[in-house]
């Protein structure tokens, strides 16, 4: 094929149409309350996944950084409440860790 932009937008539309149909079918109904609840976790979770993901597969020497980053984001989450000020709480940390010669 000599030009992408065929395949991008093939692509393009294949990735749109699944989020846009059920978006226009669904738009008037309601949506039980149990069910909206659990389908609000799913970021969560989604999150969670990917940073459990990053420190188990974290390599020998960072180890130490990632759990020190993550739990002092943890930490300062859980008092604050901030995403911002949590996250690069733990990058500044982490990186902290890191440059600490040992």
């Amino acid at each position: 094929m000599k030009s992408y932009l065929l395949l991008i937008i093939g692509m393009a539309i294949v990735t749109y149409l699944p989020r846009l149909i059920p978006l226009i079918a669904l738009n008037n109904r309601k949506i039980n309350k149990r069910v909206e609840d659990f389908l609000s976790l799913i970021p969560y979770t989604s999150l969670s996944i990917l940073i459990i993901r990053g420190i188990l597969t974290a390599g020998d020497g960072m180890m130490v950084a990632t759990i020190v980053g993550v739990g002092i984001a943890g930490i300062i989450s859980y008092i604050k409440g901030n995403l911002v000020l949590s996250v690069l709480s733990g990058i500044l940390l982490s990186f902290i860790v890191l440059n600490i010669p040992m």
